[in-house]
């Protein structure tokens, strides 16, 4: 392929602006926000988070210690310690961003100041090279997209400001060879050699991080701007464009991340997560903008990323040891996100639906390996917390980012020692029951308060409901969600905190390879080699709670019932057949089911009859 630039396609931009080397004095970088109000922010955020946990923790010690301390108590406090602050968070993100929505006339201008720059109709000036990233996917599938995307971006009349690159990290001879025929076709298809290049590196050092480095490193001076994407990811020109646009007229933006949402699925495990997902997603994603700011979140793909300091000063460090923490960072996101930050630009996040998707695992067994090499990234994240330079709000987002997971097997801990605490409190007169179901009752909301703000954000918005078929649909749908995020949320966080433990004694290891697309049917064997300690752990909680107190059994079925049922649960939701039934119902479905946008119905995503 050759590097030649036509007559038809702009010259490199000459687009500049003075930037001080310098933040503004008392502003962010890109002097979008005082620097006083984001930490004021930060502060009551604090405050509310700190006052919330000592309050519940508070109400916990009351019960753990009617009958004197004991061991067990000692170990559920802490664990509860490890395990709540997440919940706390995710309430007062999901609360924050409900009241932005709903309590403000101005609340999306509060949270993200930069998003009106994005429906100016100003030119574009910057030039933006698409990034597909790919390991041993579907080649069909990926190009697919890749071509839909070109699509809808020359439908905006600004496609010859981007260029594409499909990148290829593919190790399997067959695909490869199909990658290759497919790129020569598209080529031959877009008739402008310089638009399109693919290429395939031998091994697949350093992850992706180490296959976007690449491209930075040999064809990077060419663009200001790149726009990752993953093999089961899809934009649509006129967002693209509107990011473009914020970029261009903030030349202090490192980053600025789209809000992705799931695309259309025919697995009713992808529809019914996704669901949930999306709504609990848009007022938590509202509420953390707006007081993390300059210090945004990263997702790795649906963002536009400055080039030349992204080049410069995100390259990742090889962490000292061997695996499983040691080596090349594999959640290499948020890390690039805090170097940016560090190096004077802001990383920001545009808050709101429209024009992002990507796919979501078929299964539960497919989501719980994304969910582990998701948990192994963020664990080496522990040898990252000391990096010089760091914003003190970047620390804590990688602290934080651990914390996600340390969690799961703490509140594991805490279900684990249930039956214990029971058995040594049926000795107890008095006992405070329904103090203790109104604290249980509490956490538990504050567990799914995001998706219970997204929930109301959409009843609350003129047509929100009429969007997803109407009030009663959506109702429906969401108590399937709740209801099947409860079983998925128990069997998460057993499988997450048998791999932790496994990786401490050096028994787990997890790769980077091609993930499943498509909606396939798990065989018994399948999900019983997967499950089978849910099982076990699940026949222990229920006979023991069955024998010391019915009573305590059922009221833990919303954290407990995940474990037994996890196997039938797994086996539902992959069959083609649920997932064909939930959508002839219109069931956790999403707006672009209904009326797919251009760009989706291209890909064959929408509303099948």
């Amino acid at each position: 392929m050759t590097d030649t630039v036509t007559n038809q396609r702009p010259a490199p931009t000459t687009f500049q602006r003075a930037v001080q080397d310098v933040e503004p004095f008392g502003a962010t970088p890109a002097g979008l926000q005082s620097a006083a109000t984001l930490r004021n922010r930060r502060l009551l955020v604090l405050a509310l988070n700190l006052g919330t946990l000592a309050a519940l923790a508070a109400g916990l010690a009351r019960l753990l210690g009617l009958g004197g301390w004991s061991g067990v108590d000692l170990a559920v406090f802490i664990a509860f310690l490890v395990a709540a602050p997440w919940s706390v968070l995710g309430f007062w993100n999901a609360a924050i961003g409900l009241w932005l929505l709903h309590g403000r006339r101005d609340g999306l201008a509060e949270a993200a100041p930069f998003a009106a720059a994005g429906s100016r109709p100003a030119p574009l000036m910057l030039r933006t090279a698409v990034l597909l990233t790919l390991r041993n996917e579907d080649p069909e599938r990926a190009f697919s997209r890749i071509r839909a995307v070109k699509d809808s971006l020359d439908a905006t009349g600004e496609g010859v400001w981007f260029d594409y690159f499909v990148l290829s990290d593919t190790s399997d001879p067959a695909a490869a060879a199909a990658e290759e025929r497919l790129a020569a076709d598209w080529a031959r298809e877009i008739g402008e050699p310089a638009r399109s290049t693919y290429r395939r590196r031998p091994d697949n050092a350093g992850f992706k991080a180490g296959n976007i480095r690449d491209f930075c490193e040999h064809w990077g001076d060419r663009y200001e701007l790149m726009l990752p994407l993953d093999a089961d990811s899809v934009m649509a020109g006129d967002a693209v464009v509107a990011l473009v646009r914020i970029m261009q007229a903030h030349p202090r933006l490192g980053i600025l991340q789209s809000l992705v949402v799931g695309m259309p699925s025919r697995s009713a495990f992808a529809r019914i997560f996704q669901f949930g997902m999306r709504h609990g997603m848009r007022p938590y994603t509202l509420g953390a903008a707006w007081w993390a700011g300059d210090c945004g979140p990263f997702w790795g793909h649906n963002a536009l990323v400055r080039i030349a300091p992204f080049r410069e000063h995100c390259r990742l460090p090889v962490l000292p040891g061997g695996p499983p923490l040691g080596g090349a960072v594999m959640s290499h996101d948020q890390v690039e996100a805090v170097l940016m930050r560090r190096a004077g630009y802001e990383v920001r996040v545009l808050p709101v639906e429209g024009g992002s998707w990507e796919e979501n695992p078929p299964t539960m067994l497919d989501f719980a390996q994304r969910d582990l090499r998701w948990c192994l990234g963020n664990l080496q994240y522990l040898r990252l917390l000391g990096l010089p330079g760091l914003r003190p709000t970047s620390r804590y987002q990688l602290a934080w980012a651990i914390l996600m997971f340390l969690g799961l097997p703490a509140w594991t801990l805490m279900v684990a020692l249930l039956p214990f605490k029971v058995l040594e409190d049926r000795a107890l007169a008095d006992y405070p029951a329904a103090f203790a179901a109104g604290l249980y009752g509490l956490f538990l909301a504050m567990q799914i308060a995001p998706k219970l703000a997204g929930f109301a954000d959409t009843l609350l918005s003129r047509g929100g409901a009429a969007r997803y078929g109407g009030g009663r649909l959506f109702l429906a749908s969401a108590a399937l969600e709740i209801a099947c995020g409860f079983l998925q949320g128990a069997a998460t966080g057993l499988r997450t905190t048998l791999f932790m433990v496994g990786l401490a004694f050096g028994r787990a290891r997890i790769g980077w390879n091609g993930q499943a697309r498509d909606v396939h049917a798990l065989s018994l064997a399948t999900a019983l080699a997967g499950l089978w300690p849910h099982l076990l752990f699940g026949l222990f909680l229920f006979a023991s709670l069955a024998w010391l107190s019915p009573a305590v059994l059922l009221w833990s079925l919303p954290v407990t019932a995940g474990y037994l049922l996890a196997i039938p649960f797994a086996l539902l939701t992959a069959l083609p057949s649920a997932g064909a039934w939930l959508a002839r119902r219109g069931l956790c479905g999403t707006p672009e089911e209904r009326a797919p946008p251009p760009v989706l119905a291209a890909i064959g995503m929408g509303e099948r009859r």
